[in-house]
């Protein structure tokens, strides 16, 4: 069980309680049925917009529920601990809702962010492609003006909430010679789009419960006024990104570190039943040991993310702060799940087990969010500039 905060008060407790009951009721009986089909049904979203877990963060005014960045730290660390992926609330309302809410004109936040809200609207965000991933300069998805309209050709790789999404932010580049300047953010409806495709949900090694899937446009006519940002919006698109990624970033973070929670929970249950050479596994010098490292690790990690989770608050989190939590906490996950795995022996390696589905679901944290590689550039950067 995730532990209470310093930074919890009576109504996020009670949030957390309601996100608990939630995944446990709505999720965790389907884990396998959604793992083998490589996502959960259309109306998981509806009941989780009815079970107030969708758009927590986002102002009552456009249906969401008034909250702030804690409210969806909570719902985050407890569909994490339950390894209840079969939706990316982090995509829906962490990230693309938030686009909405900054860059949004107001006539697009009335149109979309209530249904968002309820679930009658799922979102996706669409900035990965096969030739260019953490580089999205590099991006070839490009959308031409013609009166009224984008034309996009393209396709994009990778993308939660693929298949399910009604409504997709699509990075894509307006001006294909000017760089990073030439990227912008059009949101596209999918609902009977000519000239769109999805592809089937790709088999990852882990998270497989969570739909991830291609997505193809081709001659796709979206209407000018769905360019995010409005007439000023066009090629503000790589700027929007990066104002919003220490956000992203962080929601990472918060998830990596309610893996880490599970994951040694698992442990201490099993090496607590688990008997070896006459006494519990508990017992020990070792496992006692690996554990104390691993809670350590655990414990160091929740009090960065808990500073960094102050900053935001304060809106004082920076771009190389972030990064050193989404890396840091992305990388010591892997680690202290490696170890929990090595405690449970030939079971650790058996799907049937949490700690061993754990160990493919950690894996893709390095990964996404911007590989940790170039985490780790971001934060040289920094320290070149002083």
């Amino acid at each position: 069980m995730m532990p209470r905060r310093s930074w919890e008060d009576e109504e996020l407790v009670l949030l957390r309680d309601n996100a608990r009951r939630f995944f446990e009721r709505e999720c965790v009986p389907h884990e396998l049925r959604w793992r083998a089909q490589h996502h959960a049904e259309r109306e998981l979203w509806n009941k989780a917009g009815a079970a107030g877990i969708l758009c927590a963060s986002i102002p009552e005014e456009y249906g969401g529920g008034g909250g702030h960045f804690l409210h969806e730290a909570v719902i985050c660390e407890e569909q994490w601990y339950a390894l209840s992926y079969a939706f990316s609330n982090n995509v829906h309302s962490g990230i693309v809702a938030h686009y909405l809410l900054a860059y949004g004109s107001q006539a697009q936040k009335q149109r979309w962010l209530p249904g968002m809200a309820t679930g009658e609207i799922v979102t996706a965000i669409a900035m990965t492609e096969p030739g260019a991933g953490t580089d999205l300069q590099r991006i070839r998805t490009h959308a031409r003006r013609e009166g009224d309209e984008y034309v996009i050709n393209g396709s994009k790789i990778f993308i939660t909430n693929g298949l399910h999404a009604d409504l997709v932010c699509v990075a894509v580049k307006t001006d294909v010679n000017a760089g990073a300047k030439g990227v912008s953010l059009l949101m596209v409806e999918t609902a009977g789009l000519k000239g769109f495709r999805r592809g089937q949900p790709l088999d990852k090694i882990g998270q497989k419960m969570n739909d991830t899937t291609e997505l193809f446009f081709d001659e796709v006519r979206v209407p000018v006024e769905n360019l995010l940002g409005g007439p000023e919006g066009e090629g503000q698109g790589f700027r929007q990104l990066m104002q919003q990624l220490p956000r992203e970033r962080l929601i990472i973070a918060v998830g990596s570190v309610a893996l880490m929670r599970r994951a040694i929970d698992e442990t201490l249950a099993h090496v607590r039943e688990r008997q070896i050479f006459g006494q519990a596994l508990m017992k020990q010098q070792n496992t006692r040991f690996v554990l104390a490292e691993c809670e350590t690790q655990a414990r160091v990690a929740q009090a960065y993310v808990d500073d960094c989770i102050a900053r935001l608050q304060a809106d004082t989190l920076d771009v190389p702060t972030a990064a050193m939590a989404k890396w840091w906490t992305t990388d010591t996950a892997c680690r202290v799940v490696d170890a929990c795995v090595q405690l449970f022996g030939g079971y650790g390696y058996m799907t049937e087990y949490p700690i061993a589905r754990l160990y493919t679901d950690v894996r893709v944290g390095r990964i996404y969010g911007g590989a940790n590689e170039v985490m780790k550039e971001i934060i040289a950067r920094s320290l070149e500039q002083g």
